[in-house]
C-alpha cells in the first residue's frame, strides 16, 4: 500500500489507506504497541499552525504529538512572519528545515495545498473551509467501535453543506456506503458528488429514513457569524431532534463535530441520549491523529 505523503483531503486517500489508519487508531486506543519504537516521534518536532480557533483539534494534536514522544510547537500566524505577508512558499520552505511535520488549520484549502507544494515535510489539514478530513476519520472510527459496518451503513447529513459535509462526501465516494444529505436550497456542498451512492434532498425526514448514522453541524460556521440570523431562518426545520430519530434505522447513532448550538441544529436531549456517540467521537480525534502522525513521520 502506498504511504501517505501529506494528508490534505480524504479525496486523496485510498480505501486501503483509510482502513489502515482506522485499524491503527483502534490499536493505539487499546494500548497496543506498533511495529516500531514505543515513541515513534522521539526527537521530532511538529508545528501547529492555527489561523482559526480550536478546542478539540488543537488539544488532540498537541497531546497526540507529546504522547508519541514528539515536541508540539504552536504557531500563531500573528506571531510569525506569515501574518505580516511572507509568502506561503517561503514560510513552507523555511519551516521544512526546522520541523518534521506541520498541522495547519486555516480558511482556504489553497493554503494547505500551497504549503504542501513547497514543503519537504508532511502537511496535515486540520480544517479548511472546504475540508475536515481528520474529523471524518474520527467519526468512522467511532462508528466502527459501535459495531457499524462503515461499508454498508446508510449515513445521513442534515444541515449546512459545509467542510464536514464535503468530507463525508469524499468518505462515501471512497467507501461506497449510501449517503443522503438534506440541505436548504442555497446551502449545498461545494464539491461534486461524482458517485451514485450519494443523494441530495431538501427534506430532512427523507434523509433520516432508515439511517444508521445522522450527522449535523452548526448552521453558521466560523467566519459566518454575521449570517447567523439569516441562516437560522433558512435552516428552520433542519434540526436533529427526537422526531428525526423516529424515522431512522434501528440502531441509529448521532454525531456532531462540536461545538454545538443546543436548541438550533440539534436538541440537548438528542445530544445526551443513548443514540449519541458525540463524546466518543470527540475522544477519537486523538487516536486517529496519533495514527496519522505515526504513519506520516514515525521512525
Amino acid at each position: 500500500m502506498k504511504k501517505l505523503r501529506h494528508f490534505l483531503s480524504l479525496a486523496e486517500c485510498s480505501k486501503e489507506q483509510i482502513f489502515s489508519l482506522l485499524s491503527r487508531a483502534a490499536a493505539i486506543k487499546r494500548g497496543e504497541p506498533g511495529h516500531g519504537p514505543d515513541l515513534p516521534l522521539s526527537g521530532k518536532s511538529v508545528g501547529l499552525l492555527f489561523e482559526k480557533p480550536s478546542t478539540r483539534t488543537r488539544v488532540s494534536f498537541d497531546v497526540g504529538v507529546y504522547q508519541l514522544g514528539g515536541h508540539p510547537i504552536f504557531l500563531n500566524p500573528r506571531d510569525i512572519q506569515l501574518g505580516r505577508g511572507e509568502p506561503i512558499k517561503d514560510t513552507a520552505r523555511v519551516l521544512s528545515r526546522y520541523l518534521d511535520a506541520i498541522v495547519i488549520r486555516t480558511f482556504g484549502q489553497d493554503v494547505v495545498e500551497e504549503f504542501a507544494r513547497w514543503s519537504t515535510i508532511p502537511v496535515i489539514n486540520a480544517l479548511t473551509d472546504r475540508s475536515h478530513p481528520c474529523q471524518i476519520l474520527g467519526d468512522l472510527m467511532t462508528l466502527q467501535e459501535a459495531g457499524v459496518d462503515i461499508l454498508t451503513m446508510k449515513a445521513a447529513w442534515i444541515g449546512d453543506g459545509n467542510n464536514v459535509a464535503n468530507s463525508w462526501i469524499y468518505a462515501a465516494c471512497k467507501l461506497g456506503f449510501p449517503f443522503v444529505l438534506a440541505c436548504p436550497e442555497g446551502y449545498d456542498p461545494a464539491v461534486d458528488f461524482g458517485c451514485d451512492n450519494i443523494k441530495l434532498t431538501r427534506d430532512p425526514i427523507e434523509a433520516a429514513k432508515g439511517a444508521n448514522v445522522i450527522s449535523t453541524d452548526v448552521w453558521a460556521s466560523m467566519g459566518q457569524e454575521k449570517e447567523a440570523s439569516t441562516r437560522r431562518k433558512a435552516f428552520h426545520g433542519f434540526q436533529v431532534n427526537q422526531k428525526t430519530l423516529e424515522y431512522a434505522g434501528d440502531p441509529v447513532y448521532v454525531l456532531h463535530c462540536l461545538p454545538a448550538h443546543r436548541g438550533e441544529e440539534i436538541t440537548a436531549d438528542v445530544m445526551e441520549s443513548r443514540n449519541s456517540l458525540i463524546w466518543n467521537q470527540a475522544e477519537n480525534r486523538l487516536h486517529v491523529q496519533k495514527a496519522l502522525l505515526e504513519d506520516l513521520i514515525g521512525l
